[in-house]
């Protein structure tokens, strides 16, 4: 049976854990060639030693988003490597939480360096590749935070720019057969959640507990809940949709 992603590249940033595996691992499962690049040397050694048992293509490399120049050196190695960059994943990301008279300047800058210049850059070094091809999907991972949330003023505000971020990009790049789309998750386990639990001083049970409460499907979401949406945005017959946020969340979203 032929595989969805068959001769295709996905690039992901924050790819080692979490969310960014649970796709990483739906590309890689659905037959693509995965790379993945992260800050997280020990975390990415463990993903590459895993999915190389299982038998898939991968690439890893520690590099920093916010390098532009370690990103560029990334993408070309990728696409040297595996002949194509057809897909660009930007879930790179990191809490800096905090009610706004105690956020500090660096926990501001911070999250807008990750979110948005990481997104930025990952974009401007795999466009290249993929306007030569005239093929390519970019996937930015927003969040249900974009619409506001208490304590997140840094990270609502990158998660609502990635959305804007997301349409333009869709404008300028759909006449190229390349679109551009958001997923934006809700309370999604992982260990950036479990980050939120000791911040607030409870226990991660009783956060996810606290959390399913008010889901109407009565659960919480999981990585691959995400990956799913991201595969339906990356799939060559998703042509049609570009520019678009889609909200996985268990419910609706305002």
């Amino acid at each position: 049976m032929e595989k969805t992603f068959e001769n295709r590249t996905a690039f992901i940033t924050g790819g080692s854990r979490g969310i960014g595996k649970g796709i990483a691992r739906r590309f890689a499962e659905e037959g693509a060639k995965v790379a993945v690049i992260d800050i997280n040397e020990e975390a990415l050694q463990e993903v590459e030693s895993e999915f190389k048992e299982e038998g898939f293509d991968i690439y890893c490399k520690t590099a920093n988003v916010v390098d532009f120049e370690q990103v560029e050196k990334a993408a070309q190695e990728v696409h040297e490597q595996f002949g194509s960059l057809d897909i660009l994943v930007n879930n790179a990301g990191v809490i800096r939480d905090n009610m706004l008279f105690k956020m500090t300047e660096s926990d501001w800058d911070t999250v807008m360096d990750v979110h948005l210049k990481g997104s930025f850059n990952a974009a401007r070094a795999c466009q290249k590749y993929m306007v030569e091809q005239k093929y390519g999907r970019i996937i930015n991972i927003s969040s249900t935070s974009a619409l506001g949330n208490r304590g997140q003023a840094n990270y609502a505000t990158a998660k609502a720019g990635l959305q804007g971020f997301t349409k333009t990009l869709a404008i300028e790049l759909g006449k190229y057969n390349i679109t551009a789309n958001a997923v934006a998750p809700g309370f999604i386990e992982t260990e950036m959640t479990q980050q939120t639990a000791a911040r607030i001083g409870i226990s991660f049970e009783d956060l996810v507990k606290a959390s399913v409460e008010k889901i109407p499907v009565g659960r919480s979401g999981k990585p691959e809940d995400i990956a799913n949406a991201v595969a339906f945005y990356a799939d060559e017959r998703s042509s049609f949709v570009n520019g678009q946020v889609i909200y996985v969340a268990g419910g609706p979203k305002d």
